[in-house]
């Protein structure tokens, strides 16, 4: 989403024990049953609750890669010593980024150098690190509860320090991009202090994956057990929580694949990432999309474990037998099991009786350890993250000289988007689809001519989410108030009540007054964004367009309200800062105007409104040196602007 910059007119000009398959005797011995802990009135407890009887289990799983998931970020936890010796260069912005601990306090410092001398500088604090570093140490920043992820990442199989994934080849967005609930329900345990109405903001977090992420929320099960009420196992299920063992081995893998199955995620109808517990079907809370092209067979992303794996002999000739858990066993980490355990998974089913042993001679075997999983499950880079290299889960016998590098995937057809979890996916699933895979991942202007295929399959009544999403994608902002105006803005706005974890009648409402203000219906789109900020009040983004758009209605006293709550609760935004500041200049106070423009530029050097401001405050109050090296930066960034030429030299005829 486009941030918006209010600017003042410069000069009045400018306005894991493992498990073999399953043999009959030892499937589940209940499955699809009815968990006690799947109602929503059972609460997550966390897992020093479960410690008291549990604690063998914990002390494995606690050094498993969910175990140390997240955490806070301290020198225990990181996986590099950032002594500031390291630094991170991004040729494409021209920013650098310099990680270094006070004690035990995990600071970065973003900065940028002309000519060799440092013209701007950011300090952020570090207040956690996520990954388990078997692969990566990320980074995460806090302001007042809102999450974001930091510029630099740490590549452990590398040894290596630099952007994160996403950040790469012109892409860094510094310290903006959100952490959100999707990330964090599968990067942490149930973080069940997400703020309602907000795209990132958290009251707490828990640190690391835990118990109850593949057992189900521990409150009931605990109060049974202080309670005296223990049951015995060994005759049946204890219903009060949920023993994955104890679930079918198709209803296994749908656990595992709540995480591991990585993609264009799709909600169902009222739902949202806190619905899913362990024995459902994933496809009761989402479809899981993933795009198929033409060379698919050797192109995959880092959590695509369970997509891969179906793609498998073994899954699918396993008859439900095989999943995950018939190699991993979740309690022990990957780096604490042996390759013999691995195998003895092979063995299992490719044994000298059946003739489907491994072909290679004793000596190729030999090179390898007689790993089976270093040929059959080559180790490999993703497209989607960088510096690592991760197990392929489709088990094949490997082709023959076939070596695919990652830059041989950008030329590609997309050949189909692919609900991986449902065979079946409703007309609207699809559609939302493909409106989340061209915003969220990009792609061809086709992926919008797929989404109206099954939008016009919707009742009209019922289309308006995905028709309005439609139309803002496109940039058809007059085709979108058609619509509205043909069903009646109050109707339309009526029917824009729900307040939901994924903010989906906010958004709707926001891009609607997106819309009204692009053709320059300044009230009704203030009506909409007033109801998106209903909806979603600890959005931002949304409640600085409203306050931008009651500037341009004269509503001076509204806008500021506006921009005092965003910085009051988050003050790290520059378009909140800016906007602030142009509200004290209508008041007549340009010196104070001038600090939030000043704080804003130090946030973000490159943000244009802010610069804007800060040369026409700088000039009004005569201090003409400091006008001009504000304004040099978009004199060189745009040499041919007539406005900006025009400026320059009047300031030159000040001097």
């Amino acid at each position: 989403m486009r941030r918006t910059g209010l600017v003042l007119g410069l000069i009045l000009v400018l306005t894991l024990t493992l498990y073999q398959c399953n043999s009959p005797e030892e499937k589940p011995e209940v499955s699809d049953l009815i968990w006690l802990n799947h109602h929503d009135t059972v609460s997550y407890v966390g897992m020093d609750a479960c410690s008291g009887c549990h604690g063998d289990v914990r002390h494995t799983f606690v050094h498993t890669g969910m175990g140390k998931s997240f955490d806070h970020a301290t020198p225990g936890k990181a996986f590099f010593d950032w002594d500031g010796s390291e630094v991170i260069v991004d040729p494409h912005s021209g920013y650098s980024y310099q990680p270094y601990f006070v004690d035990s306090t995990l600071f970065v410092l973003e900065f940028r150098t002309e000519g060799g001398d440092t013209v701007h500088k950011r300090r952020q604090r570090v207040d956690y690190i996520i990954g388990s570093g078997q692969h990566t140490n990320s980074h995460i920043w806090n302001s007042n509860g809102f999450l974001y992820q930091a510029p630099f990442t740490y590549y452990t199989q590398e040894g290596r320090a630099d952007l994160p994934p996403g950040f790469e080849n012109g892409n860094n967005t510094r310290f903006t991009r959100i952490i959100g609930l999707e990330c964090m329900s599968c990067h942490n345990a149930m973080p069940t202090e997400f703020v309602l109405g907000s795209n990132n903001r958290f009251n707490a977090v828990p640190t690391g994956i835990n118990c109850e992420r593949c057992h189900g929320p521990g409150e009931l099960h605990v109060a049974e057990k202080l309670a005296g009420n223990i049951v015995d196992t060994s005759q049946g299920p204890d219903y009060t929580i949920v023993n994955p063992r104890r679930l079918s081995a198709d209803l296994q893998m749908e656990l595992c694949q709540r995480c591991h199955l990585q993609g264009n995620a799709v909600l169902a109808e009222g739902k949202s990432f806190f619905d899913f517990r362990p024995g459902m079907r994933l496809s009761e809370v989402m479809d899981v999309y993933l795009p198929r092209y033409d060379n698919s067979e050797h192109s995959f992303i880092m959590a695509s474990h369970a997509d891969r794996l179906k793609l498998s002999d073994c899954y699918k000739a396993g008859d439900g037998s095989f999943n995950c858990i018939s190699c991993h066993n979740p309690h022990v980490s990957i780096a604490e099991t042996n390759t013999l355990q691995f195998n003895k998974t092979c063995n299992s089913c490719h044994t000298s009786e059946k003739s489907n042993l491994c072909t290679e001679s004793e000596l190729e075997r030999l090179k390898v350890d007689d790993n089976c999983v270093q040929c059959h499950m080559p180790s490999s880079s993703s497209e989607d993250i960088p510096h690592v290299s991760v197990h392929d889960h489709w088990i094949k016998v490997p082709d023959a000289g076939v070596e695919i590098q990652i830059e041989d995937q950008m030329e590609r057809t997309l050949l189909a988007l692919v609900a991986i979890n449902n065979s079946q996916p409703s007309n609207r699933s699809k559609a939302r689809a493909f409106l989340q895979q061209y915003e969220q991942f990009g792609g061809e202007v086709s992926l919008l001519d797929s989404a109206w295929t099954y939008i016009r399959e919707l009742e009209d009544s019922a289309a308006i989410t995905e028709l309005v999403h439609l139309y803002h994608l496109r940039g058809t902002s007059g085709l979108l108030v058609q619509e509205v105006e043909r069903r009646g803005p109050q109707i339309v706005l009526g029917q824009l009540n729900q307040q939901t974890y994924d903010n989906r009648h906010a958004w709707t409402a926001y891009r609607i007054g997106e819309a009204y203000n692009s053709v320059n219906q300044a009230d009704f789109a203030r009506m909409f964004y007033r109801k998106a900020v209903a909806l979603a009040p600890d959005v931002l983004e949304i409640r600085n367009k409203l306050g931008a758009v009651s500037l341009k209605l004269g509503d001076v006293e509204e806008a500021e309200k506006q921009f005092k709550y965003i910085i009051d609760l988050n003050p790290y935004l520059s378009d909140a800062n800016s906007n602030y500041g142009y509200v004290q200049l209508i008041y007549g106070d340009t010196t104070i105007a001038l600090e939030y423009f000043e704080y804003a530029l130090n946030l973000d050097p490159d943000y244009e409104p802010a610069r804007l401001n800060a040369v026409s405050a700088y000039y009004a109050l005569g201090r003409y040196d400091e006008a001009k090296r504000a304004l040099k930066p978009l004199i060189e960034a745009y040499p041919n602007n007539q406005q900006y030429l025009a400026v320059w030299e009047d300031i030159n005829r000040k001097e």
